[in-house]
């Protein structure tokens, strides 16, 4: 029994629906994320952008069709919907710059651009011909759409992290373009199929940078804490001043050859301890020890004591 080849742009077409849903719903992690740190974080808007105009325009290009129009009116009257929803939760948590560029955006291509295509086919053809220049303008703004996750691709180039590229809309991506690729072949409709073929390339690219960097994260650059640093030393200011008196040395030179040094300041106070008899002999010596002590700052900033 040969198999009934004329039901295939229905399978297919059937097959392009369910998996362009999954494409659609594919964000969803995405959205969860924003909306529970109030933040769009470094997501951009352009993808659901650019996707809206192109659900817009297939809506546009299916109505036009006399015949095999079903399949692409009712998947994209499904997208322009879930876009909508995505970039309202867009702009809700989008920065200030972020906000304004998004709607920059949709007043550009949503609102102008759609007008000005629906406006013009509408005065200036008719018919065929109608439907030739729609459906290529189709044709290249669903590259668009296959090429839009591009400013992604170079952000994980550069920062060596898929963490703004989801692996789902990657792999749902490269699956709906196979679908729709076999779709527009088998009813003759190239502005179905031929940008397909770019969205299948663009699909593996992002999967094997994902492959490649799943496993790195982003490189953070390191603190570089000091190294052999002295604890902490409670002092007695009684017994420093005490110190003081009996030795003749001034507080600013000991805190100065603490610093200069990197010698705690009990050390030097229990230098002097030791060196202090009651004598002036024993005094003359902890001058010298001082001295000594100054004059080896400039070179290896260590203290040579010498008693004899």
């Amino acid at each position: 029994m040969a198999f009934p080849t004329h039901i295939l742009p229905s399978v297919f077409g059937i097959l392009g629906n369910i998996i362009s849903f999954c494409v659609f719903l594919a964000p969803l992690p995405t959205f969860y994320r924003i909306y529970k740190k109030k933040s769009t974080e470094g997501f951009q808007s352009v993808p659901y952008s650019v996707s809206l105009f192109s659900c817009m325009l297939l809506l546009y290009y299916g109505y036009l069709k006399t015949e095999n129009g079903m399949m692409i009116i009712t998947i994209n009257a499904i997208g322009c919907a879930i876009e909508t929803v995505y970039i309202v939760i867009f702009l809700i948590y989008a920065t200030k710059e972020s906000l304004i560029y998004t709607i920059k955006l949709l007043v550009l291509f949503n609102i102008g651009s759609y007008g000005l295509i629906v406006i013009t086919t509408l005065l200036t053809s008719h018919g065929s011909l109608r439907v030739t220049i729609v459906g290529w303008i189709c044709a290249v703004f669903s590259v668009c759409v296959f090429a839009s996750p591009l400013s992604i691709i170079r952000l994980v180039i550069r920062t060596r992290s898929v963490e703004y590229m989801p692996f789902p809309l990657s792999f749902f991506l490269t699956i709906c373009a196979v679908m729709w690729f076999f779709y527009g072949l088998l009813i003759k409709d190239y502005y179905v199929a031929t940008p397909n073929v770019i969205g299948f390339i663009f699909g593996v690219t992002q999967m094997i940078l994902y492959m490649i960097y799943k496993d790195k994260k982003k490189q953070v650059r390191p603190m570089v804490q000091p190294q052999d640093e002295p604890a902490a030393t409670v002092v007695d200011l009684g017994a420093i001043l005490e110190m003081q008196e009996k030795t003749g040395v001034d507080l600013g030179v000991l805190l100065e050859i603490q610093d200069k040094a990197g010698v705690e300041l009990g050390v030097i106070l229990g230098m002097q301890e030791k060196s202090v008899a009651g004598d002036e002999a024993v005094g003359e010596k902890q001058e010298e020890v001082v001295a000594k002590v100054s004059l080896g700052l400039d070179g290896e900033k260590t203290i040579t004591p010498t008693f004899a």
